[in-house]
């Protein structure tokens, strides 16, 4: 039990420290390469892989929809055609101020879940859980504005891409919130079947991007100088995250995997700083104000838990009693 607790708990870091490093790696090659295809040929390549392992280990009847089709091909467009796109293209748009602006509404996924289940399942959370969510929020804006926000909202240089960023953020919450219609299927067959039918939304997108002259096919010559690059993203966040990340919730549990989105904007500060980037106080502050409301909301969902579960147990003990 213990081991299989500390692979969980390796697995989450490796996910959440991948996902952190894979911002400034992008950046990195947005200098060659435009972000549409450095998406298409990454997660292209991921879903090769995918398809392969779950062929090989689970056989061709893996590959039926089941009568799931629909629902399936949404949750993977929102995951691998809207956050992969969007987060991506936004960062691209804003520059170097982009890889911080990525890496902060990536670690917000926890508190935007929360407002979703508000606004569309009218669950209302706790009062402490809204406060910490606000918290995350000015910080979140710290990051983005740099500490100034009437700068900020009078250029829409900045303001459309860091809607581009948050809307995709909001379409990987909506792909990790529909895993639950898929109980029944194994982790890697519902990532791989998402996974093929979002990339290839995406590629249509592309296509379409293509044809209207905003983007053009990478060279033989720039494939070759973001190849290192593309290597890390589709081995580390792109693989190595997807899978292992949904194996380390299912043996953590959700509550417990949450803490290591905590990972993401840190190890992102980490890279950008060895790379010579300029990081600001703000987003320092930023980050700290991010992780300080994601761990007091976790601690405090784990208390409201066992003052839950103290009366149930009184109530079970009082009937064996009688």
């Amino acid at each position: 039990m213990r081991n299989n607790v500390l692979w969980g708990a390796f697995l989450c870091f490796i996910a959440a420290v991948s996902w952190g490093a894979m911002f400034p790696v992008a950046h990195a090659a947005f200098t060659h390469i435009d972000p549409f295809y450095f998406t298409i040929i990454r997660y292209g390549a991921v879903t090769i892989i995918l398809v392969a392992m779950l062929f090989w280990k689970e056989g061709k009847q893996a590959f039926r929809f089941e009568g799931k089709g629909l629902p399936l091909w949404f949750f993977g467009t929102m995951a691998f055609t809207v956050y992969n796109l969007f987060i991506f293209w936004g960062e691209d748009l804003l520059g170097e101020p982009g890889v911080m602006v990525a890496s902060i509404n990536e670690s917000l996924m926890p508190m935007i879940s929360i407002v979703i289940v508000w606004l569309f399942f009218k669950k209302r959370p706790h009062s402490f859980t809204l406060l910490c969510v606000i918290v995350s929020l000015i910080g979140a804006v710290f990051v983005i504005t740099k500490g100034d926000i009437q700068s900020f909202l009078s250029a829409t240089d900045n303001l459309i891409p860091s809607i581009l960023i948050f809307v995709a953020v909001v379409g990987w919450v909506i792909y990790t919130m529909g895993g639950s219609e898929f109980s029944g299927w194994s982790v890697l067959r519902y990532s791989t079947l998402s996974c093929l039918l979002g990339t290839i939304t995406a590629g249509v997108f592309v296509a379409g991007a293509t044809l209207f002259g905003y983007v053009s096919i990478p060279t033989e010559e720039v494939i070759m100088a973001t190849g290192p690059h593309l290597l890390f993203m589709i081995i580390f966040p792109g693989l190595i995250a997807l899978l292992g990340w949904n194996v380390g919730v299912s043996i953590l549990s959700p509550i417990n995997a949450l803490l290591f989105i905590n990972f993401v904007p840190v190890t992102t500060l980490l890279v950008s700083i060895y790379q010579g980037y300029d990081v600001t106080m703000f987003d320092i502050l930023g980050t700290v104000l991010i992780i300080l409301s994601l761990v007091a909301n976790n601690l405090f969902v784990r208390w409201q838990k066992k003052e839950y579960k103290q009366p149930i147990a009184q109530t079970e003990l009082r009937e064996r009693a009688s």
